[in-house]
């Protein structure tokens, strides 16, 4: 399940920080030892000041400390052929680490709990580790790991 590349769909997916749970996609960005994953969440919210707007790929923004990887409105990036139905933004500072047992524990059933949506194709999920491991606002310890 939490293989890199792996993008899951969580219906509900339950914050960290304890926002309200609602879908949400999750893309594997590396696995530790069986035991977390690094992860992205991606979301269509465009937080990216309007004049440095791009359509796709690696924008870093060093002087406001925003690093992020737009993936455009129904390009394939999965293997199986599935693409976002909107726009949508990977930002590099809310990469975040996830322990694999707790999420075993609470997403059980897969098919009611979670689908493993497809797996993203290398030459996008290469793109987006480049654009993050290259990024000044992704956390060092992050980077190391990627």
């Amino acid at each position: 399940m939490f293989e890199e590349r792996n993008v899951i769909y969580f219906d509900p997916f339950y914050f960290k920080n304890g926002n309200t749970a609602k879908p949400k996609y999750f893309v594997v960005l590396k696995q530790s030892q069986n035991q977390s994953v690094i992860a992205s969440l991606p979301t269509r919210k465009n937080t990216i000041p309007y004049n440095e707007d791009i359509e796709s790929g690696c924008l870093e923004l060093p002087d406001i400390n925003l690093s992020c990887f737009v993936i455009p409105q129904s390009i394939e990036i999965t293997e199986c052929g599935k693409s976002f139905t909107s726009r949508t933004y990977m930002y590099g500072h809310q990469i975040d680490d996830y322990e694999i047992a707790l999420l075993q524990e609470i997403y059980q059933n897969e098919g009611s709990d979670y689908e493993i949506w497809g797996k993203m194709k290398l030459e996008i999920f290469n793109a987006l580790i480049n654009c993050f491991k290259s990024s000044k606002s992704v956390k060092r310890k992050y980077k190391n790991l990627l």
